[in-house]
């Protein structure tokens, strides 16, 4: 597997290319903006390797990209079904109060449920709901690697004072990552890449 990151937005959101490298099908993780970086490397990949655009959660800065990555590769819009809603919704969404526009976003084609799987070419993934941040955020989870959105941060946390967020359901949410077995690389939606034995360890809100 390879994956690839690019920090797109206003807000240096960390969008994600996941390409299986048995197969060469692809995914993009939170795309929360479409500049020229973002679309060289889907045609370096190939637009028609793109399986879906896969979201943590429904703010701005994670989904303001799924259109134009949409048209571009044909992929299947996926978010966990209790953000679905925040999509078109500007206030949940965050995209009034933070661009002073309001912004909607397209209906996904899948909303997931917790522990749902889906497959990128042989890779299995897992969804695990993992609320707080807001209600339906998630992460994306397989051999080894978790996508944890604005879940889980190097030695931090995501704020729970937007629309839908909740303090004790992020530090449930956060005991249920640390109870995983083994390590695993955490790819986050914003700032450095961590591992989870290391953020069991030294983060204070884990």
């Amino acid at each position: 597997m390879s994956v690839k990151r690019i920090s797109v937005g206003a807000l240096g959101t960390n969008c994600y290319i996941y390409r299986d490298e048995a197969t060469g099908r692809c995914a993009v993780i939170d795309p929360g903006d479409f500049d020229d970086t973002l679309k060289n490397a889907i045609e370096k990949y190939g637009c028609d390797k793109f399986d879906y655009i896969l979201l943590t959660h429904c703010h701005f800065d994670h989904v303001a990209g799924v259109s134009r990555v949409r048209e571009l590769t044909g992929a299947k819009i996926c978010i966990f079904l209790l953000d679905a809603p925040g999509l078109r919704d500007m206030y949940v969404n965050l995209s009034a109060p933070f661009t002073g526009r309001g912004e909607v976003y397209p209906k996904p084609d899948v909303e997931f449920k917790d522990r749902e799987k889906f497959s990128v070419g042989q890779t299995e993934f897992t969804v695990m709901h993992t609320p707080g941040h807001t209600v339906g955020s998630c992460c994306f989870i397989a051999d080894g690697i978790i996508f944890s959105g604005d879940t889980l941060f190097y030695r931090s946390a995501g704020r729970t004072d937007f629309p839908g967020g909740d303090v004790s359901e992020l530090r449930r949410s956060l005991k249920r990552l640390a109870d995983l077995e083994g390590d695993y690389q955490v790819y986050p939606g914003h700032e450095d890449t961590t591992t989870l034995e290391y953020e069991r360890r030294y983060n204070i809100y884990m």
